[in-house]
């Protein structure tokens, strides 16, 4: 394989791994725009939807398509309630102050890791595609289920898109994240949207995860990764900025893919933190984040 293809090829890897950290850092980017609350246990409802996947496509293991379409609408629908209640149980009485949010999604962090290895084991667990054939590209076939997970992720951000610019419930998100206080006066129910809020950033990490599961497999410390990585995209596209998240996210993802298929992924992530180190200095505010006032 020449050169050309053989970029082309990490190209469509780091394409895989852009569409599913897109998604990812999407929704914490959602939380912290709207609520200004660090969700730091953003990374466990990615691996608890990677984990209700395997158990939805094991329940129906006879028909995967079935199965998978099942997991891709249960899983984030169950991670979003949990997250709800969370929210409604836990941030609302803390009144979503900075340090207790913080403290209080540690907590969060490590309930859901010792409750998914004490329900799931500490071995990972596979997940079938629900499909596998390749699409022959001149140089090379490549994995159709892959193409399936870039194309559905880039109609998922469209949709968050359209969600945000032109529906009543995106309309009073962004309401709240620039003025709480004039949106609260206005009529709009500040605390709710708060709690809708945290519930879709959750759902959108459960399907990241239900997406990459056949290709990663679902283990307990999974969610790790994808929170550093999620903050790196959220630091460097602005804080609060979900169109400079997700650049970003497609960037860092880009990137990765390609270093790791010609080198290594532990040289993704060194210049991952490296990029973050450079934007901070000499754009603290993130690419597309404005400046403090």
């Amino acid at each position: 394989m020449d050169f050309g293809a053989f970029f082309f090829l990490a190209t469509l890897e780091g394409l895989v791994q852009a569409a599913v950290l897109s998604l990812t850092a999407l929704g914490l980017s959602l939380v912290f725009g709207v609520m200004r609350v660090v969700n730091v246990a953003h990374g466990q409802f990615f691996m608890l939807g990677a984990f209700l996947a395997w158990w939805i496509t094991n329940m129906i293991a006879n028909q995967p398509v079935l199965g998978f379409l099942a997991a891709l609408l249960i899983a984030p629908l169950l991670v979003g309630g949990i997250a709800f209640l969370g929210e409604r149980l836990v941030l609302k009485p803390l009144n979503y102050g900075p340090q207790s949010t913080i403290v209080a999604t540690i907590g969060f962090l490590y309930i859901i890791q010792e409750v998914a290895l004490i329900l799931f084991g500490p071995d990972p667990r596979p997940v079938e595609p629900p499909f596998q054939f390749d699409v022959e590209f001149p140089w090379f076939g490549y994995s159709g289920y892959k193409l399936f997970v870039i194309c559905t992720a880039a109609l998922l951000l469209c949709a968050t898109w359209f969600v945000m610019r032109s529906m009543r419930i995106g309309l009073a998100m962004r309401a709240t994240q620039f003025d709480s206080e004039t949106a609260q006066n206005f009529g709009i129910p500040v605390g709710r949207v708060y709690a809708q809020v945290f519930a879709i950033g959750a759902m959108l990490a459960a399907v990241a995860a239900v997406l990459i599961v056949p290709i990663q497999q679902a283990h307990y410390l999974m969610g790790l990764d994808a929170l550093l990585l999620s903050f790196i995209a959220v630091i460097v596209g602005g804080l609060g900025s979900i169109q400079g998240t997700v650049v970003a996210a497609i960037l860092i993802g880009l990137s990765g893919g390609i270093l790791s298929v010609f080198f290594s992924p532990t040289l993704a992530k060194i210049v991952a933190t490296l990029f973050v180190a450079l934007v901070l200095v000499f754009k603290p505010e993130g690419l597309f984040g404005g400046k403090a006032r």
